[in-house]
């Protein structure tokens, strides 16, 4: 049980293992951190990865505790921190890699940089499953293609998690935008606001069919392999293709004869190496003002898990069950 200087935590000992839930000790926040009560952890399918010791380029030591989104409550600030202060609501990409301690616990003591006041329109649970996707998707959409209105944007992927981010940010900014997804996928693709694309059309079909076979400005890949290898195909001459997983070997002659560019995402790189972590912050701030003129709905699945049946959340992200985001509830709060 914790008390007043401990917390509650699951603490991952060794890859693919069980959590161990148990007491320890409270961190306190060093200058320039923020010490948040945490309400809500989100779940990604990078955190999934981590825990089976399949992430090579999202290294943290173990024993330690996972966990990368998160939403709470400002408890404490540190020296030099002035835009936050107790009971603040915020939310962040704040840990669960490169020794950060996760947000798989109560408290956590995190780089105020990372953080930004959480949209005054979205529960805590909700508010935790946004912030890798929301940066993901700006700094591919944003950082580096630089969309704008009236741009034709395909995004590969559509429902996942990154996907229905990318759009509705890119329809926020005066985008036409597509969606690749599966069948049953068409409805919501629909709902938020792009074209759906059955996943298993033909590339030359789909950009026949929607752009009179030119190509569109922009692609988005969320889902990597043989899809980014699509999306070579898919873009049009001088457009610009970004992919979140660049991984594997690809043949850029498609991408080449359409003088086309590519851009690469690595969203961790800033809590890897400690430098740019101030944009993430900057990024989420831009991102609350549109989370609350409503032109970004997270997509939450309903259920609710805790830090005994965290395992249960990852099981559920591998057997690809998830209906939208999972959240891990932190004991002590109603979320």
């Amino acid at each position: 049980m914790a008390t007043n200087d401990t917390m509650q935590a699951a603490i991952l000992d060794a890859p693919n293992a069980p959590f161990r839930v148990a007491a320890m000790a409270r961190p306190s926040p060093e200058a320039g951190q923020v010490l948040v009560r945490i309400v809500a952890s989100g779940v990604t399918p990078l955190d999934t990865k981590i825990h089976a010791g399949q992430a090579a380029h999202a290294r943290h030591p173990l024993p330690n505790i996972l966990g990368m989104d998160m939403a709470g409550i400002v408890e404490a600030t540190g020296a030099g921190v002035s835009g936050f202060r107790r009971g603040d609501e915020v939310y962040g990409l704040t840990g669960g890699i490169g020794g950060l301690q996760g947000s798989l616990a109560q408290y956590a003591a995190v780089d105020a940089d990372l953080l930004a006041a959480k949209p005054a329109n979205l529960t805590m649970r909700e508010a935790a499953s946004l912030p890798l996707n929301i940066i993901t998707v700006w700094e591919g959409l944003i950082d580096r293609a630089q969309v704008r209105s009236g741009q034709s944007v395909l995004i590969q992927g559509g429902a996942g998690g990154v996907g229905h981010v990318a759009v509705q940010i890119a329809r926020a900014l005066g985008a036409r935008v597509f969606a690749t997804g599966s069948s049953s996928d068409k409805a919501y693709i629909e709902r938020i606001g792009a074209t759906f694309i059955d996943k298993t059309t033909a590339v030359t079909d789909y950009v026949a069919e929607h752009t009179a076979g030119q190509g569109f400005d922009l692609v988005y890949d969320t889902v990597g392999g043989a899809v980014l290898d699509a999306s070579f195909n898919a873009v049009a001459q001088f457009g610009h293709v970004v992919s979140a997983l660049g991984w594997g070997t690809h043949a850029l002659a498609p991408l080449s004869f359409r003088a086309a560019t590519y851009s690469g995402v690595f969203t961790l790189l800033p809590m890897l190496t400690g430098k740019g972590r101030s944009h993430h912050g900057e990024i989420l701030r831009q991102a609350t003002e549109m989370i609350e003129a409503g032109k970004i709905v997270p997509r939450l699945d309903p259920r609710h898990f805790t830090l005994d049946t965290v395992l249960d959340a990852y099981a559920s992200l591998r057997d690809c069950t998830a209906k939208g985001r999972l959240v891990v509830d932190l004991p002590g709060f109603n979320s």
